[in-house]
């Protein structure tokens, strides 16, 4: 079997599944484009602002499909052999993630495009509401560590190409300075001087091309110009990429995160489908073992592990605040969430495919293997590209600017989701309650940006690495919470069985995983602390967060069987009574 073989059958299989299970679930949901949607009813083209589902696709793609499905699959093949991964990719994207997605956004569109952590408090409780909402800031701040930093780590140094070209990471920092110029440009443009979306994606889209080649050919090379080492430059890329997010999530959505998106689907697009195509026309040999057993090198489990690594290319609780959070309010039609809900996950769980393939395509004593995934993918995405003739070099520089544009958008959502849960809990409103809220977004996650982590043989090591395990458990978590507050809401609307079928059991998958990985997380950081003497300043930060999430999340799940009993919630989904017709039994 080849790398061809394993890539149209993926496709082929989730292909079927979005004409039929997302079919079957979009009649479940009753979704009906008669009704008015919030982006529509409640339109200020600042938050809520209809666009058309192609364009909402793009940019709702871009968001979720981050780092995620590069770093997890590749993460999780060299641990554990591609057929465990590929397996979970495939099942989790169509059964659980895709679920999970499209209910979410459902829920949002259905409750006046609310955050998921209203409709908890309109079905469970106010207490629900809370603990949800601390809980999805903490893992929002998780995310926006790993993905910042592993993100600053691709503008340092640089890849030896097979053919002995180098492709320098100031260079790509500097194609990502331009990139980043180019939607606010695009954006006023089409806000101010009237440029329609076709003639805005024929100018800027050939300019990316550009910031690419131009990149390698002005490297912005910070620790050369500052004479840091690469441990100290990576801690200011790490704090400049912040200050990037501080900014991008105040300014309004037309301004930046919609042209971005857009402009950064067509990475994503260009990605999937080139990498797809370059692999068939290729007909890679699958090189890297299929298994390599039930435990990692490292001494990590299969189970849970396997669950966690790979987060966003089979399921990812971060999706339903996105789609309950920027994409509800941009939803033109209800009929639009199967293409933009369940569609996109699908298309992530093909991206976490061709991920995969950068590691089959490799022996398992090859020293790329034991790279940072950034650029074992982008060196992957390269000789796909190759194929086609595109130059090794350019190839590999557009993958490792594609690799940050995906965590860009992510990283924008996050701080600007982040704000919104501040200014809720604080109810501080107006432009001083944004700007504080986004400080402290923001500001949360430096301490852990800036100092050089160590591991366990007092190693310094890229604080990714060691978040990542947390990231993933806790978003794998976030998961299974959201699906347990669409559960009580669908059961108080429908009554019906098909909802703990259809979104139970993916419940209880990912909520047994996600909280048995963080159990493992609590005994590793603590142990040490239990044989030597207990001490608060030997306390691990991972552990403690560990240990609150746990909490959280028990807190959650026994609210949720109040619930179930008739004793919690208002029994009401607090939609429109158009919203309500729709979902009513």
């Amino acid at each position: 079997m080849s790398l061809l073989h394993i890539v149209i059958l993926s496709g082929v299989v989730l292909l079927v599944a979005y004409f039929t299970l997302g079919r079957v679930l979009a009649r479940l949901l009753r979704l009906d484009p008669r009704v008015p949607t919030p982006a529509v009813a409640l339109r200020d083209d600042v938050d809520f602002s209809p666009i058309g589902r192609r364009s909402l696709l793009s940019q709702h793609f871009s968001a979720i499909a981050a780092a995620g499905p590069v770093v997890g699959p590749i993460l999780a093949g060299v641990m554990f052999g591609w057929l465990p991964a590929l397996l979970w990719i495939l099942i989790g994207s169509i059964f659980i993630g895709g679920v999970h997605d499209l209910t979410s956004l459902t829920a949002s569109i259905r409750h006046k495009a609310r955050s998921i952590a209203e409709v908890v408090r309109e079905h469970m409780s106010r207490r629900s509401y809370l603990l949800f909402m601390i809980f999805v800031w903490l893992a929002l701040d998780y995310i926006i560590v790993a993905f910042t930093d592993i993100t600053a780590g691709s503008f340092i140094g640089a890849v030896k190409l097979e053919n002995d070209q180098v492709v320098s990471g100031p260079g790509i920092a500097s194609s990502s300075l331009m990139y980043l110029l180019l939607p606010v440009a695009m954006g006023l443009l089409m806000r101010y001087a009237r440029l329609g979306l076709a003639w805005a994606t024929v100018i800027f889209l050939p300019l990316v091309g550009v910031a690419i080649w131009a990149g390698q050919a002005m490297p912005l090379d910070v620790a050369a110009g500052l004479s840091l080492s690469d441990a100290d430059a990576r801690k200011v890329w790490n704090v400049l990429i912040l200050g990037y997010c501080f900014v991008a999530s105040l300014v309004p959505m037309w301004c930046l995160l919609q042209p971005r998106g857009h402009l950064g689907g067509y990475f994503l697009f260009v990605s999937l489908a080139g990498g797809a195509l370059g692999l068939i026309i290729a007909r890679e040999p699958i090189a890297y073992p299929a298994f390599r057993g039930w435990e990692a090198v490292e001494g990590k489990p299969l189970l849970p592990m396997l669950f966690i690594t790979i987060a966003c290319g089979a399921c990812s609780g971060f999706h339903s605040i996105v789609a309950s959070g920027t994409t509800s309010k941009q939803l033109r039609t209800e009929t639009d969430a199967k293409l933009v809900g369940y569609g996109a996950m699908l298309m992530e769980g093909m991206v976490a495919v061709i991920s995969l393939a950068c590691v089959m395509r490799l022996a398992q004593g090859d020293p790329l293997v034991r790279k940072d995934p950034n650029f074992v993918y982008a060196t992957g995405i390269g000789s796909f590209l190759n194929v086609f003739g595109v130059p090794l070099s350019f190839a590999t520089s557009f993958a490792l600017m594609a690799f940050t544009t995906f965590v860009y958008d992510t990283l924008d959502v996050c701080t600007r989701l982040g704000r919104y849960i501040i200014e809720e809990l604080t109810g501080w409103r107006g432009r001083a309650g944004k700007v504080f809220a986004a400080v402290v977004t923001v500001g949360a996650p430096i301490p852990f940006l800036v100092r050089q982590p160590l591991d366990a043989s007092g190693k310094p090591v890229a604080a990714w690495k060691v978040f990542w395990e947390l990231f993933g458990a806790s978003n794998q978590l976030l998961a299974a919470l959201t699906l347990v507050g669409v559960t009580v809401w669908l059961w108080r609307t429908r009554r019906a069985a098909w909802v703990f079928l259809v979104c139970g059991v993916p419940t209880v998958v990912m909520y047994v995983m996600s909280t048995w990985a963080l159990v493992r997380i609590i005994g590793r950081e603590f142990a040490p602390v239990v044989e030597k003497g207990f001490r608060f300043s030997a306390l691990s930060t991972v552990g403690v967060v560990a240990v609150i999430l746990v909490g959280l999340a028990a807190l959650m799940l026994a609210d949720a069987v109040w619930a179930f009993l008739g004793r919690g919630g208002r029994g009401s989904d607090g939609s429109s009574r158009a919203a309500a017709a729709s979902v009513a039994a």
